[in-house]
């Protein structure tokens, strides 16, 4: 590994790591809307995921948003569903499947997060040094 970029919010957020290592996942998402683990939409049990709903769709704590080997996926809080496994994807039980952004504006599942930007630059930065340096 040549370079790690922290993915952790916070004042580190897209840094070029060139020495050590980025924080530890914590397995807590980032507080959004005053949500954290109640955002992720999680599988509730082994097997094939089948969706109920669409990136874009406006959902209520409850509905019914995918299922897996027919055994219901609920969302857990109001929102816009953000992310979401295609259909046919081979989930575990527990395993992380989308999440529900509580913000519900739907133009935010469309565009480039504040987030996957920092990651990203801090990408860009990385590959540019290595290949000044000939690394790359």
């Amino acid at each position: 590994c040549h370079a790690v970029i922290e993915t952790k919010r916070g004042h580190n957020l897209g840094r070029v790591i060139w020495n050590g290592s980025a924080y530890p996942n914590t397995g807590v998402p980032g507080n959004i809307g005053g949500y954290t683990v109640e955002r992720i939409i999680r599988a509730t049990a082994d097997g094939t995921f089948k969706t109920n709903v669409s990136i874009g769709d406006s959902v209520k704590a409850g509905d019914l948003v995918a299922f897996c080997d027919g055994t219901p996926v609920y969302a857990n809080i109001d929102g816009i569903v953000r992310g979401l496994l295609q259909d046919g994807v081979k989930v575990k039980t527990g395993m992380k499947s989308g999440d529900v952004d509580p913000r519900a504006q739907r133009e935010y599942c469309f565009s480039v997060s504040d987030k996957a930007s920092a990651i990203g630059g801090g990408v860009l930065e990385a590959v540019l040094s290595l290949m000044s340096n000939g690394k790359v």
